[in-house]
C-alpha cells in the first residue's frame, strides 16, 4: 500500500478546478514526485469467533486500503459499454477465508468480512517503480490472497480466547457544518458554466473537470443548500479490543490518530459505515489541498474530522470505564 498524494517537482503541478496550485497532488506522473504527503498504515486487524467448543464462527478483518479496481468492462445487449460491479478484493477476501479457515473442507456457515480502515488517501499503486499489466480482476486476487493468508495467520497467532467478553456500544449524532464557497469562487463557476461546452475545453490550463466542480460549488452557494448535517459516529467494545465507525472516507492520519490515543490495547476503524458524506482529511490536509480536499470532493468545514475524532476518543474512554 502507498500514501497516493504527492508533492511534486518544482512546475509540475497542474491547476485545480479553481484555475489554482495546490501544493500536493493525488496520483501523480511518476517523473513528477518527490515525496508522499501523508503515511500509510499496513496494520491488518482481525476479530475472530468461534464456539467454545473450538469450531470456528466468523471473522472480521480491517485493512486500511482503497479497493484496488481493475475491473474489466463488459458490452450490454442494447450495445452500451458498462463497468462490472465488484466487491474488489473485499468480496475475494469473503470467498478465500474459509478456505484458509477448513482448507478443502470450509466449515458450515462461517462468516467472513473484509471492512475498509482508513484509506481515503491509500492505494495499491507503488510510484517508485512502474508495474507490469495486471489481467481483469489479478489485482483484486492478489490482495485478498495476501491479506486473507495474513489475516489466517494472526488468527493461528491468538493465545488466548475469551468466553464471556466485555460487549459495549456507544453511538453520537455529531452536527458537523458545511463548506461554504468564497465569492471568488462562486464568480468563477458562473464564468465556466456561462460558457459554450467547447469553449471550456479549448481554454488552456482549465482543470478538465472544472465544469463539474463548478455546477458543484454553485450548489453548495445556493441560499438553500442545508448549512448542518448530523452524522453518524460509533464506538464498539469487543473485550480488550475496540472498533470505530465514520461515515467518510478518511484519510489515514485520523485513523493512526485514534488508534494511537485509544484506551483499548487494540483499535480499528471501519470508514463509510452509517453513511457517505465524501472524504474526511484532517486540517493540515486541507492546507495541502488536492481532490480529497475539493469543495465537493469534502463537503465539511476543516475541523470536522477534529471533532469527529473527540467525540470518538470520548466514547473510547466510557467504554473502557467499565473495566
Amino acid at each position: 500500500m502507498y500514501n497516493r498524494r504527492w508533492y511534486l517537482k518544482p512546475g509540475r503541478m497542474d491547476l485545480n478546478p479553481w484555475g489554482l496550485k495546490d501544493k500536493v497532488r493525488m496520483n501523480p506522473p511518476r517523473d513528477a514526485i518527490v515525496k508522499p504527503a501523508g503515511p500509510i498504515d499496513p496494520e491488518l486487524c482481525v476479530v475472530y469467533a468461534r464456539t467454545r467448543r473450538g469450531k470456528p464462527l466468523g471473522l472480521v478483518a480491517n485493512y486500511a486500503l482503497h479497493y484496488v479496481g481493475g475491473i474489466p468492462r463488459v458490452t450490454e445487449k442494447d450495445g452500451r459499454v458498462v463497468g462490472m460491479a465488484s466487491a474488489d478484493y473485499f468480496g475475494e477476501f469473503a470467498r478465500i477465508m474459509p478456505h484458509r479457515v477448513g482448507g478443502l473442507n470450509p466449515p458450515a456457515n462461517f462468516v467472513a468480512l473484509m471492512s475498509n480502515g482508513a484509506s481515503g488517501d491509500i492505494n495499491n499503486i507503488d510510484f517508485d517503480r512502474k508495474r507490469p499489466p495486471r489481467a481483469p480482476f489479478e489485482q483484486v486476487r492478489v490482495v485478498a490472497t495476501k491479506t486473507a493468508t495474513a489475516a489466517w495467520i494472526a488468527v493461528k497467532g491468538i493465545e488466548t480466547y475469551h468466553d464471556n467478553p466485555i460487549i459495549a456500544v456507544r453511538q453520537r449524532v455529531v452536527e458537523l457544518r458545511y463548506r461554504i464557497p468564497t465569492e471568488a469562487e462562486v464568480a468563477r463557476a458562473r464564468k465556466v458554466l456561462a460558457l459554450p461546452p467547447k469553449e471550456r475545453e479549448a481554454i488552456l490550463g482549465w482543470h478538465r473537470k472544472a465544469s463539474s466542480y463548478a455546477s458543484k460549488t454553485l450548489r453548495f452557494a445556493a441560499p438553500d443548500a442545508p448549512r448542518t448535517e448530523k452524522v453518524i459516529v460509533q464506538a464498539i467494545r469487543i473485550g480488550d479490543q475496540a472498533i470505530v465507525s465514520m461515515p467518510f472516507e478518511v484519510l489515514v492520519e485520523i485513523g493512526l490518530e485514534i488508534k494511537d490515543k485509544s484506551p483499548f490495547q487494540r483499535t480499528f476503524l471501519i470508514e463509510l459505515a452509517n453513511g457517505g458524506y465524501g472524504y474526511l482529511p484532517p486540517p493540515h490536509q486541507h492546507e495541502l489541498g488536492g481532490y480529497e480536499t475539493w469543495l465537493g470532493t469534502s463537503r465539511f468545514l476543516p475541523n470536522a474530522s477534529t471533532l469527529l475524532t473527540r467525540n470518538l476518543l470520548e466514547m473510547l474512554k466510557e467504554l473502557k470505564a467499565a473495566d
